[in-house]
């Protein structure tokens, strides 16, 4: 590791995750390539992928919080969150079923979405900042995803991966945040009509809004600030659940109401001919 610089290695990783991406073959564990436990150059990793997605023409609408609860901060060994981008082509609108070998491994998560009407520039934002910024909520349901086979993660792994996010599906009927409490709404997530998460909005860092604290305060003091009109997914409210072809995930939000995916059937050789 010694013999090859930083930027090298930053550079290296980014291409084992591009190639399992394109392949659609995960990959080992990228932590092995990066001086060990150095998150900043796991987040040099994401930044590089994300300046390359703008290069690309794809259009970054908001963030990512990840590691919100605390067994798996605990699980993973460390003692905060992180976060990842959002860009406009990982959403999936409802109705429109995730295409079939469009992710790797995914999962899905039921999560508060905050969408933002003002800028968050400050590095020591208040909650009443917070308030003040948010023009809506939504339920949404993040569909995580990692390139690295099998979910053998840590944090450097999970953060250079964009923190595991693969898509995002975001309910229809924005609440605004006077008219519910995130700290105490109620989470419900079905699959295939059975119960396989359920959680509420203190298991989310105390509450989704401390999470979003977080993020903004993070943010700011790397200068790339929240801006009006981003997305904040804010973090789980239960476990996850791991999806497959055809299973359909709907989420019920005390107070923000319901969020549905479908992942659609494979595809058979010789369909359609």
């Amino acid at each position: 590791m010694s013999a090859r610089r930083p930027a090298d290695a930053v550079t290296e990783v980014a291409a084992v995750l591009a190639e399992a991406t394109r392949t659609g073959v995960p990959c080992a564990p990228v932590r092995s390539l990066l001086p060990e436990g150095d998150i900043e150059a796991a987040y040099a990793v994401q930044r590089l992928h994300v300046e390359r997605g703008i290069a690309a023409g794809r259009r970054l609408v908001g963030r990512k919080i990840g590691l919100t609860s605390p067994a798996v901060q605990r699980q993973l060994g460390v003692d905060q969150p992180d976060f990842g981008a959002l860009f406009a082509d990982m959403a999936v609108p409802e109705g429109q079923p995730v295409a079939s070998g469009l992710l790797l491994q995914p999962k899905v998560e039921a999560e508060v979405a905050l969408v933002l009407g003002t800028d968050l520039p400050h590095r020591d934002p208040t909650v009443a900042d917070l308030l003040r910024a948010t023009a809506f909520a939504l339920p949404a349901l993040e569909i995580v995803d990692s390139r690295i086979a099998g979910w053998d993660i840590t944090i450097v792994d999970t953060v250079a991966d964009n923190a595991s996010c693969g898509l995002y599906v975001l309910g229809g009927t924005p609440v605004p945040l006077d008219r519910v409490d995130l700290r105490s709404v109620t989470m419900t997530l079905t699959k295939n009509g059975e119960t396989v998460s359920e959680g509420t909005g203190a298991d989310c860092l105390g509450s989704p809004l401390t999470a979003a604290l977080w993020l903004a305060s993070t943010l700011a003091g790397l200068g790339d600030p929240l801006r009006a009109g981003d997305i904040v997914l804010t973090g789980s409210l239960g476990p996850m659940a791991v999806a497959a072809e055809s299973d359909e995930f709907t989420a019920h939000i005390e107070g923000l109401g319901t969020v549905t995916t479908t992942f659609a059937p494979a595809v058979t050789e010789g369909a359609g001919a």
